[in-house]
Formats: C-alpha cells, sequence, structure tokens
C-alpha cells in the first residue's frame, strides 16, 4: 500500500463517503449521493475535463482564469457547451465553500460525457457538471518541503503534440502521469520528472518545473506538449517582477548537472523546492525561498 505524501488529515477518508454537499447538474448534492452512472461515457472513454482551484482565507485564487480554462478545455475535446460562464461557475464555487465551511481547501469543477450512448462517438451525449471542495492545507508536508521533495526520470513519456490536446486539462490524459507517480512512488521517491517524446524535460505528473542554471537565470521549458500552468504563469510573472531573468527553452536532462535549484509549480504544489533528481542532490536555495515567499504573499497565504 501507497503513503500519502501530504499531510492532509482527511488522507485516510475515502472520497465516496465524507460529509458534506457538492454543486451537481444544477442543484446540491448530499455528498455520498453524488454519483453517476456505471456506463457514462466519461468513466469508459476519459472525456471529460476538470480544474485544480485553491482557496485561501476564503478567496479562490484566480477563479476566473481556471474556468474559462475549464470551458476551453472542454471545447477542445469537443463536448456539448458546459453552460454556464466563468462567473456563473465562480458564484457557484463560493456556495459550494460556504455550504462546506471551507475557507482553505481546494475547489474541484469537473465535466464529463454523460450516458445516452456507449460507443467512441459521443455525438449524443450530454455534458454533466459538478463542483465539489474540501480541505486542503498543504500538497507536500512542510518538513518534506524544506528539505526539498524527491523526484524521478519516468519511463513514461509525453507525447507530441499532434498526438494529444495537450492545452486541454483533459482527464483522459492524466493516466500517463499516474502511472509515471505510481513508478515514482513504488521507488521510494515523491514524484516523477517526465520527458517529452524528444527527450527534453517538459514537467512533473501534475506541476511544472523551474531551474535555477549556473548562469544566475531561472529557466524552464517551452510548453508545447504540456499544460501551461495557471501557476507557471503566475511565477513567471512574479519573477520577472523581482527581477529575474527568466528563459522560456528546451532542456536537455543532461543540463540538470548545470543546474544549482529547482522547483515545482501548480495549484496544489504551489512553489515546492526540489531536493533530489535520481541520484543528484540539490539545495533549496536562496532564489527558491525567494519565490515560494513571493508566490504565498501573492496568493494570501497565512
Amino acid at each position: 500500500m501507497r503513503k500519502p505524501t501530504t499531510a492532509n488529515p482527511l488522507d485516510t477518508m475515502p472520497y465516496d463517503d465524507r460529509d458534506g454537499v457538492i454543486w451537481v447538474n444544477g442543484e446540491f448534492v448530499e455528498w455520498c449521493e453524488a454519483k453517476t452512472h456505471i456506463l457514462c461515457h466519461g468513466l469508459h472513454y476519459g472525456s471529460g475535463v476538470f480544474e485544480g482551484e485553491r482557496c485561501y482565507n476564503g478567496k479562490i485564487f484566480k477563479a476566473q482564469e481556471h474556468h474559462e480554462r475549464l470551458i476551453k478545455s472542454a471545447e477542445i475535446i469537443g463536448m456539448k457547451p458546459i453552460g454556464y460562464t466563468p462567473e456563473q461557475l465562480t458564484e457557484i464555487a463560493y456556495e459550494v465553500l460556504k455550504r462546506n465551511n471551507i475557507t482553505e481547501g481546494y475547489v474541484r469543477p469537473v465535466a464529463w460525457r454523460g450516458s445516452e450512448m456507449m460507443a467512441i462517438s459521443a455525438s449524443q451525449t450530454s455534458t454533466n457538471l459538478a463542483i465539489a471542495a474540501w480541505f486542503w492545507p498543504s500538497y507536500f508536508s512542510p518538513e518534506i518541503a524544506e528539505k526539498g521533495i524527491k523526484i524521478k526520470t519516468a519511463s513514461w513519456k509525453k507525447p507530441a503534440p499532434d498526438c494529444t490536446p495537450f492545452n486541454a486539462k483533459c482527464n483522459g490524459q492524466y493516466v500517463i502521469n499516474t502511472m509515471n507517480k505510481h513508478e515514482a512512488e513504488d521507488a521510494g521517491y515523491h514524484d516523477s520528472l517526465v520527458l517529452d517524446w524528444r527527450g527534453y524535460i517538459s514537467e512533473g505528473t501534475g506541476a511544472n518545473i523551474f531551474l535555477i542554471m549556473e548562469d544566475g537565470k531561472i529557466h524552464t521549458p517551452t510548453p508545447d506538449c504540456f499544460l501551461d500552468g495557471i501557476t507557471r504563469q503566475t511565477v513567471i510573472g512574479i519573477a520577472k517582477r523581482e527581477g529575474y531573468e527568466l528563459v522560456e527553452r528546451h532542456i536537455k536532462p543532461e543540463e540538470l548537472l548545470k543546474t544549482k535549484e529547482l522547483f515545482f509549480t501548480g495549484t496544489a504544489a504551489e512553489v515546492t523546492p526540489i531536493g533530489q533528481v535520481d541520484e543528484q542532490i540539490f539545495p533549496v536555495g536562496p532564489v527558491t525561498k525567494a519565490l515560494m515567499a513571493a508566490y504565498a504573499a501573492e496568493v494570501g497565504k497565512e
């Protein structure tokens, strides 16, 4: 059995058996009653999209951007319209938080194709929509984050951009991330360093990556085959504002030998330092620490 790597006290609780309410297709239902049919297209063919959002002190960070991306992701994979504007989704998300008495937590909007037909084609399926929220103070424990997480080069690679709708946050694409995550955890690591089909560094299993090189600049992979994360964009903006020079380019794995420090960014991960890649050790350096503090201030984290 894999051990949870987060500090969330709810880790041992199954997600289908909790107290609270979830908004589903226009109404609030009891948590345990929020269900879909076993023959839904989203389950069998991975045809759904989702978002991950963080709430700090009662405020969802960049809710508008997340809900715009949810709608765009659905459009990219050809789902029927979600039927709500970003502003309406934000209003619903806040009501979900209120009804569950959450001020520090995680918000999960998800849209999926229904069970009107069971075939590769989904032309007759409806689009279902739900928003849930739960308490989630930190993805990694403070002790782990202080030392930096351990990551392992993954076996499965990101496919070419003409092989997958990489700019959609589509649930079917995450099977590769899950396989890589399990491989890393089974080997005693926290996460993976995922390469793309060309052999360049791309990201983690659910987070973007930044490297501080010997030249003092912050380097990050060009998002040409993986999702350009909202947190990634936020940290790029912070870094530039703080006077750091940032370079987006293709990065080879062997360039880790010229790397002084590195970190992940993501809604769940926030800014998480990386202390080890395979057998190579890295310090949690001053640039990473500065950006961790700046990001915490940006989101209003106490």
